[in-house]
């Protein structure tokens, strides 16, 4: 639990310092005269490093495990932090925003193998709690941002260099806890006899039960990612909102989601992967479809229900995944940390299109039918060997 508590607060001062990034497009949409097409970008430059460079390093850190590279990528969160608190162009924001991608793309990885190995065979719980501290974090930054930032201007977004370099720290005493671990591992390795293997599901199936979880996944993110970068937008133009409260309701529906993600993780464990997923997913669907019909109190309501519901998918669907090859998990949570949510950030892009040809309101309408997708969910296997 120390482990798994210490990687929940890092995962939290990690996303926290990500998540101010779409919390501050109002205030950079005004100082750089930007469209929606340029704001899309940013998500999109920030999501392009994380998701490229994710599944590579998930692949090369599951053949030799490098714990410590966690500091290292805060390291280059941290430069982005403070080149975006000091971008006189658009460009070295674009620049900033893809530095701290790849922050993001070291840390998940590591993070994920190091969850699963303090798990103590409650992976569900193990990867809620793990989870939790990124939705904690996805929601204080939007508060954060409209508390100090916004009232600032854009220079004061260098005073969150404190939380990066206290993330850094808490990330090298966790490594090291791991490398320890990692050492008695392969010691006991040494001396015990080969453990059995149960039986594995034919390759073709393992893969294409990989891709629907993908879709599942990329159906997830895209919604979010008409939240986390258009909510506000949503919110200012329809009810005529100020910016901060429009933050706040962004806070709320990511505050939300941090108790959904902890939950679904247990209650996976209780009832199986699949029925989560089940649940989560196609669950949120009704009320998706009634926000964007509804008055200012009823959105913030439904946004509520729909994040707590949605966000009980991730844990399921990453440990069915890891549970399909449980020898690749960095490069499991390479994938699913980052090239769905980088294909969340080429979905944010293609929203920013469609916002300015049919204004952010229609956004919102179309992409309520995409926890419709949940119903690929027929098309898992009902059960997956676990190893």
């Amino acid at each position: 639990m120390p482990v798994l508590a210490a990687l929940s607060v890092a995962h939290l001062l990690n996303d926290l310092v990500q998540s101010m990034i779409p919390a501050l497009y109002p205030l950079i949409k005004d100082s750089y005269q930007l469209d929606f097409v340029e704001i899309g970008l940013i998500t999109l430059a920030f999501q392009v490093t994380s998701s490229l460079l994710q599944p590579l390093l998930g692949y090369f850190t599951d053949r030799r495990p490098w714990p410590y590279a966690m500091v290292v990528g805060m390291g280059a969160t941290l430069i982005g932090l403070v080149l975006l608190a000091f971008a006189h162009s658009y460009g070295m924001v674009l620049i900033a925003a893809a530095l701290v991608g790849i922050g993001s793309a070291v840390f998940h990885p590591e993070a994920t193998r190091m969850a699963r190995h303090a798990a103590a065979g409650r992976q569900g719980l193990a990867q809620g709690v793990f989870q939790v501290g990124g939705h904690v974090g996805y929601a204080v930054g939007p508060l954060l941002a409209a508390i100090v930032v916004v009232p600032r201007g854009q220079p004061s977004l260098v005073w969150f260099s404190s939380v990066v370099l206290l993330a850094m720290a808490l990330m090298f005493w966790t490594a090291s806890r791991y490398a320890a671990f990692r050492r008695r591992q392969v010691a006991e390795a040494r001396d015990a006899p080969e453990a059995a293997i149960g039986p594995l599901l034919p390759a073709g199936r393992i893969i294409f039960a990989m891709a629907i979880l993908m879709v599942l996944l990329f159906s997830k993110n895209a919604y979010t990612a008409s939240f986390t970068s258009y909510y506000t937008f949503y919110l200012i133009e329809r009810f005529g909102v100020t910016v901060q409260l429009s933050q706040v309701m962004l806070f709320l529906y990511l505050v939300v989601g941090a108790f959904g993600v902890i939950a679904g993780g247990m209650l996976g464990d209780r009832i199986g992967r699949d029925r989560v997923i089940w649940l989560s997913i196609l669950g949120s669907l009704p009320f998706a479809l009634l926000l964007p019909h509804v008055d200012l109190f009823w959105t913030g309501v439904l946004s509520v229900f729909v994040s707590f519901i949605m966000a009980s998918a991730f844990a399921s669907i990453l440990i069915y995944a890891i549970d399909l090859v449980p020898h690749r998990v960095g490069l499991v949570g390479g994938l699913f940390y980052g090239l769905s949510f980088g294909l969340g950030g080429v979905c944010a892009a293609g929203l920013g299109a469609i916002a300015d040809w049919l204004g952010i309101v229609e956004v919102f309408r179309l992409c309520a039918w995409l926890p419709a997708v949940g119903l690929l969910t027929f098309l898992l296997p009902r059960s997956v060997p676990v190893r």
